[in-house]
């Protein structure tokens, strides 16, 4: 569990304003990774406050955008990928139990949906699940990129950490060999109940496809 950078007290999941000393915390980069600051882009601004982003460089790896004020940072495409794999490469094995225990810990019930713009074209993202199970709900841009709030990476870490992409990519190998892998990959502005209730829907007409065919076949 994170402390606070003012108090010390410890920091729930996903949660950078102490409720202790009322300080705001960057959970996903303080004393987690090496970073430097390099400029501000006032032509990229936070969705959330409005303001210019700031360029910085993470592990002398990827140059991300970050808020300074909500924490929230902006990955032009493929940065979310690099990141991940510079921070915690040679995943062998996934631990479900471990996955599990993550995500429960890590939920956030009372969130609420917010649609919102992409810092680039101003242009509203769509949400979408970011990979197998790993319980995060990113803002995307189709052109531009995608956007993770305060202590959402850290989350995603965690999720390749106990093997999360592993299984991203094996249900994937999987729907490919089956046919389908177009039905139910990433549906473009889901939350995860989202998913879930069309994943369900097209069970359902599975069942009724196959319900029909044997009607006829009698």
């Amino acid at each position: 569990m994170a402390k606070c950078i003012s108090c010390a007290a410890p920091l729930p999941a996903n949660t950078n304003k102490c409720s202790y000393c009322g300080s705001y915390n960057d959970v996903d980069l303080n004393n987690r990774h090496s970073y430097t600051a390099i400029q501000r882009r006032p032509d990229r601004l936070c969705p959330h406050c409005e303001k210019p982003l700031q360029t910085i460089n993470i592990n002398g790896t990827v140059l991300i955008e970050r808020c300074e004020y909500c924490f929230g940072l902006f990955f032009d495409p493929g940065e979310i990928d690099i990141l991940l794999e510079s921070t915690v490469p040679n995943v062998s094995d996934a631990n479900q139990q471990y996955l599990d225990n993550i995500n429960k810990d890590r939920h956030q019930a009372n969130k609420k949906v917010k649609y919102i713009k992409c810092p680039v074209c101003r242009t509203l993202m769509n949400r979408r699940v970011f990979g197998h199970r790993s319980g995060v709900v990113v803002d995307r841009c189709k052109n531009h990129g995608i956007w993770l709030d305060s202590g959402e990476i850290t989350h995603l870490m965690e999720w390749k950490k106990a093997g999360g992409q592993l299984l991203h990519e094996r249900t994937i190998q999987v729907e490919k060999r089956t046919g389908r892998h177009k039905m139910t990959r990433d549906y473009t502005g889901a939350s995860p109940s989202d998913y879930a209730d069309k994943s369900l829907g097209i069970e359902l007409l599975e069942v009724v496809v196959s319900l029909i065919g044997k009607y006829f076949a009698d």
